[in-house]
């Protein structure tokens, strides 16, 4: 874990704050609260995030601070790591849990080694489009808001992706737990729904955390409230 004394959070040349984002926010929700609780204390601080994490997963997000903000494109392009679960024979326009379930069947005729030979046939390389329930630009707007005016955009430009490794932690069907290593940019959750549609019964993400950043992990995070105390507490410190 990160000693308290080593979140140097008032220093002069800022520093990268690992959080532990709940469920429900935004990377923008977390970098605004932290700012904003900046500003109360008497500091100027700029605060950017290192990548975003959608609304819907919990888990590390690395926030950069003062000067270390030159810096949040390094960390960026840094390989993450994913748990999470995922619920097959049935699936989601989002791919996840905002929107609603479609599609059910049975997965009664799957074993585990169909699901181990599938994820392992996700490794490696390969082109993926981002999903329309995402935050990618398309003409000056955010995909996701094409989404929900019902609009579907065909030619969502590919990237190049890299599946380090994606390991099957659990069955217990529907359910499917996994460990997931992946490049910049991936989108775990079109990988799932790949993964689902290759076992041909459908899937989509259940639930997301993500555990690691480079060498960053999430088991030194600390809350956006505990990041928001030790900000209050130098504050203080600094006037006594």
């Amino acid at each position: 874990m990160i000693e308290e004394e080593r979140v140097f959070t008032v220093s002069d040349t800022g520093d990268f704050l690992l959080v532990d984002k709940p469920v429900g926010w935004t990377s923008f929700d977390v970098v605004a609260k932290v700012r904003n609780t900046y500003t109360a204390a008497g500091f100027r601080r700029k605060v950017g995030h290192c990548g975003t994490l959608d609304p819907l997963a919990s888990g590390l997000l690395i926030l950069a601070t003062g000067k270390k903000t030159k810096q949040i494109a390094s960390l960026e392009a840094l390989d993450k790591v994913y748990e999470g679960v995922i619920k097959l024979g049935v699936m989601t326009e989002s791919h996840d849990t905002e929107m609603p379930e479609y599609g059910h069947c049975s997965v009664s005729h799957l074993a585990d080694a169909d699901i181990k030979a599938a994820a392992g046939a996700l490794e490696g390389r390969h082109m993926q489009k981002p999903p329309m329930h995402s935050a990618a630009w398309h003409k000056g707007q955010r995909l996701y808001e094409l989404a929900r005016k019902g609009k579907n955009v065909e030619e969502r430009k590919s990237r190049e992706i890299c599946v380090n490794s994606f390991d099957v932690t659990a069955v217990n069907f529907p359910f499917v737990h996994f460990r997931m290593d992946v490049s910049k940019g991936t989108y775990v959750r079109v990988l799932v729904h790949d993964f689902g549609q290759n076992l041909g019964v459908g899937g989509y993400l259940f639930s997301l955390r993500r555990v690691a950043i480079g060498e960053y992990n999430v088991a030194d995070a600390r809350s956006v409230a505990g990041i928001i105390e030790v900000i209050m507490r130098e504050a203080k410190d600094s006037v006594e």
